[in-house]
């Protein structure tokens, strides 16, 4: 998967599309982050922006039969099926949780941060110089 496809294509992940930010590495692994921006739940009296961003290594993408859209699939695991669910607020979903046969964690951080990284890195990602090989500041800073 090279660079301009991950510029061109949108990320399906956990029902929403995320967009293809830039490349890290962390640990010798390749990940690419992307993100996606959005608005807290309309029905709270003043709304506020979430930020999601989402680590995923980069040989664990590839892109759709159609040639549309990334997808998830992880070494090891064949490819999934798309889902069918809906999208759910960030505020409702659990902070840990299963998509394309992987388990995930969801860090949350301040300024309506949010982290998604695979379980069995979390180790390497959710550190200090994790988060700062990522290019984040950490969760508390967003």
């Amino acid at each position: 998967m090279d660079v301009a496809d991950l510029e061109l294509n949108l990320l399906e992940f956990r029902q929403k599309s995320f967009q293809f930010a830039r490349l890290a590495t962390v640990g010798g692994t390749e990940f690419a982050i992307f993100s996606r921006t959005e608005t807290e739940s309309e029905r709270q009296f003043r709304p506020r922006l979430v930020h999601l961003h989402l680590a995923v290594p980069r040989e664990w993408i590839r892109l759709d039969p159609e040639g549309e859209m990334l997808r998830l699939q992880p070494a090891g695991a064949a490819a999934a099926a798309p889902s069918t669910r809906d999208a759910e607020e960030v505020g409702t979903e659990r902070s840990a949780f299963t998509e394309a046969g992987e388990a995930w964690r969801r860090e949350t951080g301040a300024e309506g941060f949010h982290l998604y990284v695979p379980e069995r890195l979390a180790g390497i990602l959710l550190t200090p110089e994790g988060h700062r090989a990522l290019g984040f500041a950490g969760p508390s800073d967003g």
